[in-house]
């Protein structure tokens, strides 16, 4: 998962569909913002390339961010020089510092297998909050909205390379298992990869009690940023 090959492309394909990570950090920021005028200092989770971070620093006086997979974290810290990175799991970090804002976006929290990590990852994003703190978290899709049989499929073009991705989706238990191909052309040739992306069907319900179990409250923003809403939360 998140190797070398597709920390090299990942960005490529998810522009030429046209995510747009700076317009992404910029609606997160109002939504903290008008629940704590005043923070400061934010830590974003499962950063992957640093690529809402990038934003996110000229929001914030302080930003941190958190990533599991070496070669995201590698792009990152490349991006983002004299920025803290920090090398770790959602599911038990513990940092030194507490911040005004924790975020995790993109469905990075899907990744987890079982309702137990979720409520630990929440808990560990939630014991990072300041008193009166805002957590967000991007979910994954609700068990209602997964689309058996689901294709997609992208083609980008960027810095001399030709990204191609298919994707096809299946239901696994309580999960959606996503096979993604990927063609990747260059001048020295074309190679090709797999990923098995493997991400939790959690209900509303699911994530609703995790906020509530980690001291926090909760409301659920449906749409934006990627279709599949924000939950946003208050530490007590």
């Amino acid at each position: 998962m998140y190797g070398q090959e597709l920390a090299k492309v990942y960005e490529i394909f998810y522009r030429s569909r046209g995510k747009d990570w700076t317009a992404e950090a910029e609606e997160v920021t109002r939504l903290v913002r008008a629940r704590m005028p005043e923070a400061g200092t934010l830590l974003d989770v499962a950063c992957g390339t640093g690529a809402h971070l990038a934003t996110f620093r000229e929001q914030f006086d302080t930003v941190e961010g958190l990533e599991i997979a070496p070669s995201m974290l590698e792009l990152a810290r490349q991006r983002l020089p004299g920025l803290t990175f920090h090398d770790g799991d959602m599911r038990d970090f513990a940092l030194e510092d507490t911040f005004d804002a924790v975020v995790c976006m993109f469905c990075a929290i899907g990744y987890l297998g079982t309702v137990e990590e979720l409520r630990a990852a929440v808990r560990a994003m939630s014991d990072h909050l300041s008193p009166g703190g805002v957590l967000v978290i991007e979910p994954w899709w609700f068990p209602e909205d997964h689309v058996e049989g689901y294709v997609a499929g992208d083609l980008g073009k960027e810095d001399g390379l030709t990204v191609a991705r298919i994707s096809h989706s299946t239901r696994q238990g309580r999960a959606t298992r996503m096979e993604v191909r990927f063609l990747v052309g260059e001048s020295a040739g074309i190679k090709e990869f797999t990923e098995i992306d493997v991400l939790t069907l959690f209900t509303r319900d699911e994530y609703t009690q995790a906020f509530l179990d980690a001291d926090c409250s909760v409301e659920y923003l449906p749409g934006a940023p990627t279709g599949r809403g924000l939950f946003v939360g208050i530490r007590h």
